[in-house]
């Protein structure tokens, strides 16, 4: 088990890439903390990974409130002395014309999107440096939720891609920033995958088509795919990666033509 006994909080996984990652985390023996604003399908959840014999509990987190965060946090190491892994995975999206996005709808994507990993990433970073190394010689890594739209765009989720875009800088900042401290912070930015919002952007063959006649792989990606470049983030086998984003997209950012699809 590449993570036995790691300590690890992932925001926003109540279902989605979060429970997909905080699954894996717990299938390679990581004790997790799942949070999320939806709390009732974040404690079923959790339940089900507990059912399934994984060391998994569920805490209340809004993201955007400092003092949320700073509990579950120091929920965390009171139950067992330190935090090794800080997931900050919490994001919505909303579509919108950009001359006629909303303030008020702009700035709720930009307080949960950055402003959520930002404050994920500085209280996880001043408790990683009071703990001592792991026998990796690690405090901590710090893992954020990017995405392929940090690079391209889709003008009609402007605010959401320019705060993972935004994301992509504090990773760097915060990777040089903490790098001597023995802490990592590195990102995924993935590209279409089989989530339940893919669905409802793919919910007709038509709209299967376009997104794959960009995808050169010819396929939607799976959650557990991005649970296991997780645990390759949050393990020893990346340990001389930091303030990177890795980008699981099926070929997508490499492409600047669409290519034939498959009826």
């Amino acid at each position: 088990m590449m993570l036995k006994d790691k300590i690890a909080i992932v925001t926003g996984a109540a279902g989605g890439l979060g429970l997909a990652s905080a699954t894996s985390f717990a299938e390679h023996g990581a004790k997790v903390v799942i949070c999320d604003v939806a709390d009732d399908k974040g404690e079923a959840a959790a339940q089900g990974l507990r059912d399934a014999g994984h060391d998994v509990q569920y805490r209340h987190c809004d993201v955007t409130k400092k003092a949320d965060i700073q509990a579950v946090v120091d929920e965390a190491v009171s139950a067992h002395g330190r935090l090794d892994i800080m997931m900050a995975n919490a994001g919505i999206v909303h579509a919108s014309d950009p001359l006629e996005l909303a303030e008020e709808d702009y700035d709720r994507v930009m307080a949960v999107n950055l402003k959520g990993v930002f404050l994920s990433g500085q209280i996880a970073g001043r408790q990683m440096i009071k703990q001592e190394p792991d026998a990796d010689g690690q405090r901590g890594v710090i893992i954020n939720m990017s995405s392929c739209q940090a690079v391209i765009v889709i003008p009609e989720i402007a605010p959401y891609v320019m705060s993972k875009g935004g994301i992509n800088q504090w990773t760097k900042a915060l990777g040089i920033r903490l790098a001597p401290e023995g802490i990592r912070v590195n990102a995924i930015g993935p590209g279409s995958i089989a989530t339940e919002m893919f669905k409802t952007v793919s919910s007709t063959p038509e709209k299967m088509r376009a997104i794959m006649s960009r995808t050169p792989m010819g396929r939607p990606g799976e959650p557990s795919e991005i649970g296991s470049i997780a645990v390759f983030l949050a393990s020893a086998m990346s340990s001389y990666i930091t303030g990177q984003t890795i980008y699981p997209d099926g070929g997508r950012l490499g492409l600047n033509y669409v290519v034939p699809v498959k009826d």
